[in-house]
């Protein structure tokens, strides 16, 4: 099986330079004007899953709520320390998470639309 988790966005840009500059993302595919859509697509290459983020004139209408969250297992130790450093350089802000769970397990933060991510260190080997 293959996944894919989409999300419409008035900020393509600031969303696509988060995605691959804090948390490491590649960006695999984008396209422009196609039905009205532009969009990316975001993941790792090789890999059974990615993002995809698509823009148009019609706005986007969700807003998140504190439970709604994309979680990151990074699996070596540079890429968390990295993903870490970058979410420092950048002065990103750290939240607390709603689930006492990813307090002790993760890092929170948000992206340019305000849905929470997070980047565990539960997998790394």
């Amino acid at each position: 099986m293959e996944f894919r988790s989409a999300r419409h966005t008035d900020n393509l840009p600031s969303i696509v330079n988060f995605y691959t500059t804090i948390l490491g993302l590649e960006l695999l595919f984008s396209f422009e004007n196609h039905n009205s859509y532009s969009g990316a697509f975001l993941g790792k290459p090789d890999h059974n899953w990615h993002l995809e983020f698509t823009s148009s004139s019609t706005k986007a209408g969700h807003t998140s709520d504190p439970e709604d969250l994309l979680v990151f297992y990074p699996t070596q130790k540079e890429e968390y320390d990295a993903i870490i450093q970058s979410i420092e350089k950048n002065s990103i802000e750290r939240i607390a998470p709603k689930n006492a769970y990813w307090i002790e397990n993760g890092v929170m933060i948000l992206d340019p639309d305000g849905f929470g991510i997070i980047v565990s260190h539960l997998k790394i080997t």
